[in-house]
């Protein structure tokens, strides 16, 4: 009898150890680092949760693959599978000239601005043949590679008292603005915020790719820096 309930006892305290380890690890893959993020954003799939990870407006830029009624998907040149989830007040643009969604069709390079969940971009603007203007200054995206370590790079310049997480999120026009600049110096991920900083200026927080995660725009909406 005694043997049998110590029996039981050690299973269970193993079991429980056993639960508490995987916990443990469940949590620590999904930290803040910033690496199952990358890696499901990568892959399409929403990034890991953290204080700023909401939704909130952003966008990305890509080749357009498939079409369906009200929804239609694209590749960023990071190779990025995003869908796009389109509305009636989604608003469609060719060049500086209203268009209809009628001109969404496979192989288009488009621009798609609205509010960014994961892998996932709700439109209210797409502009279609849309081209980055990459200025001279501007490094080359680092794709994301699963096993590869995050890039650890400064371009530009970078607001002296910048701090990750500062600072108020912005929607509208003005996150428009700032993503469609970044996204012409710096295409390939995603962008799912804006952040407007103490200085006046603009962090577009990048997801999906190696390097940059963070472009910086200034008032004129002109990318000053990234890391």
């Amino acid at each position: 009898m005694f043997s049998r309930k110590l029996t039981r006892s050690i299973a269970a305290g193993t079991l429980a150890i056993a639960v508490a380890i995987g916990a443990y690890a469940t949590i620590n893959s999904n930290s803040s680092t910033g690496v199952t993020g990358i890696a499901n954003a990568a892959r399409g799939a929403p990034p890991a949760s953290n204080a700023r990870s909401g939704p909130a407006s952003g966008g990305a830029s890509g080749t357009v693959g498939s079409v369906s009624k009200s929804s239609f998907t694209m590749s960023t040149s990071a190779g990025l599978k995003v869908t796009v989830d389109e509305a009636s007040s989604t608003i469609y643009q060719k060049g500086t000239r209203k268009t209809s969604a009628s001109a969404i069709t496979t192989g288009k390079r488009v621009l798609v601005l609205g509010t960014t969940s994961g892998g996932t971009i709700t439109a209210t603007q797409v502009i279609v043949s849309w081209r980055p203007t990459r200025s001279s200054s501007a490094a080359g995206v680092i794709p994301f590679q699963r096993g590869a370590p995050t890039t650890s790079k400064k371009v530009g310049q970078i607001p002296a008292n910048y701090s990750q997480g500062s600072g108020t999120i912005v929607s509208g026009t003005t996150a428009n603005k700032a993503t469609e600049a970044a996204l012409a110096a710096y295409p390939g991920g995603v962008v799912d915020r804006v952040v407007k900083l103490s200085n006046g200026e603009y962090e577009v927080h990048n997801i999906g790719v190696n390097w940059p995660h963070h472009v910086f725009v200034n008032q004129h909406f002109k990318v000053v820096g990234a890391d």
